[in-house]
């Protein structure tokens, strides 16, 4: 008798933390398992202004999926562009650029997320994102260029649109991309002695009414009062009308100089979603509480691409798209996949939120751990605490504490590493947004490719 296949789409928190609790449960040779990824890492996203920044090496958040695996799981280097769930496959674009069909017995998707946009005049081609690796780099080197041309410019207008930097988006992604780069120009002026300190401004900007609403208001006042004081100016209710390369328009009218548009304003389901063409919630697969998708079968689905019910809060709320329920996500799913093997009934997903950190650089941090409200450097302890933690391998945690070490010993570099300076830098660039294929050519495929048995 065949071993049952299992094929796990998404190498971001919940299909790892889903392999792994596979791996552990499943005896070996029991079934096969494979996981899609495109890149040969987990990227820990949470740090990824920290990269930006450049307090953080990009190497030290990619956490190397073989360490963190116990190497019994297949893993194919490429990205999912479609699921054929009648025929039971998967088609893949390998790095190489091969399509490939993939089948499976059942199926895991785990693909994430990426950075949700609107029709505005402009946006697709002048704002950068923060969702992805290179994503950061491109913004780090491009934030420190900008400090190196206005301090060689002799044109004042020139010199001031170089040095006002927009991010749009409140969120945690969004206030600590701010935070964190804002530092960074900060403590470079020593080194541009010919820059005006009144020329360099950060602006924060979101149409909601509140800060990061999830920290509460006392909290989200402080955050909002620790970024104010450091000369970040933040607007709310307010986002971009239009986007030029060298000035935003706002939707209050305002006109600013800028080349340096950093966009944050949310997430939407990866486009792998819209091949199964199934029932979504606000653009994620609608799923029951076990992570199924119903009228699928050996379908499951869970992370940012589906919107699994929160049974905590009830009625139709949903849970949010963050790390620490996609990671619960994912062994409760692994557990759910052995449980359809075995002919046993499946588990509701529940799980009662344990807190947020938010990082701010510095001493400046907010936290909430298990409904305590902190501020200052005890809530920065607790959030770096929490991150180095949730790290999978030693290698990272080490590579982690050094560079956070380092930074607070040795202070900021300053330095343009060139690596993506000649990359379209389009969040549809960066994200590969075009790579997925519509549900007819799905069907296409599945029936002119041999499956690989």
């Amino acid at each position: 008798m065949a071993r049952p296949r299992i094929l796990v789409v998404g190498g971001g928190f919940a299909g790892v933390e889903c392999v792994r609790r596979l791996e552990r449960r499943i005896p070996a040779g029991a079934a096969e398992i494979a996981l899609v990824a495109p890149f040969s890492y987990q990227l820990y996203l949470p740090l990824l202004p920290q990269v930006a920044s450049g307090v953080l090496t990009p190497q030290s958040i990619a956490v190397s999926l073989r360490r963190s695996q116990k190497h019994r799981t297949r893993i194919i280097p490429g990205g999912a562009i479609g699921v054929d769930a009648k025929a039971k496959v998967c088609v893949i674009r390998k790095i190489t650029g091969e399509i490939v069909n993939e089948r499976y017995d059942k199926i895991v998707l785990t693909p994430g997320s990426i950075t949700r946009t609107f029709d505005i005049p402009g946006l697709a081609e002048n704002a950068r994102g923060m969702k992805t690796l290179a994503e950061a780099a491109y913004i780090r080197d491009h934030v420190i260029s900008q400090l190196d041309l206005a301090d060689a410019s002799r044109d004042e207008e020139e010199r001031a649109s170089r040095l006002q930097f927009v991010v749009v988006g409140g969120g945690y992604a969004g206030t600590e991309t701010a935070a964190c780069l804002q530092r960074l120009t900060t403590n470079a002026l020593t080194h541009y002695p010919r820059l005006d300190p009144k020329l360099i401004k950060w602006h924060l900007i979101d149409i909601a009414p509140k800060l990061m609403p999830e920290l509460g208001d006392e909290l989200g006042h402080d955050a909002m009062d620790m970024l104010e004081k450091r000369g970040i100016e933040v607007s709310l209710g307010v986002s971009i009308a239009e986007a030029g390369p060298d000035m935003v328009t706002f939707t209050d009218g305002r006109k600013l100089p800028c080349r340096t548009l950093i966009w944050t304003a949310g997430v939407a389901a990866s486009p792998l979603v819209a091949t199964l063409e199934a029932e979504t919630v606000r653009g994620r697969l609608a799923v029951t509480p076990e992570m199924t998708v119903p009228g699928y079968d050996g379908v499951f689905a869970l992370g940012d691409a589906a919107a699994v019910p929160d049974l905590v809060k009830g009625g139709d709320a949903v849970c949010p798209p963050t790390a620490q329920h996609a990671m619960r996500q994912g062994r409760k799913a692994a557990d759910n996949v052995i449980a359809t093997l075995l002919g046993r009934p499946l588990q509701q997903y529940r799980h009662r939120d344990l807190g947020l950190v938010v990082d701010l650089g510095g001493k400046d941090a907010v936290s909430r751990p298990l409904g305590l409200q902190l501020k200052g450097i005890s809530a920065q302890v607790v959030a770096r605490g929490y991150h180095w933690s949730a790290l999978r391998t030693n290698v990272a945690k080490t590579r982690v504490l050094t560079n956070w070490t380092l930074n607070a010993v040795a202070g900021d570099d300053f330095v343009r590493t060139g690596f993506q300076s000649q990359k379209p830098a389009t969040l549809r660039d960066f994200e590969y947004t075009d790579a997925y294929l519509t549900p007819q050519q799905v069907r296409e495929h599945t029936a002119a490719l041999s499956v690989k048995v």
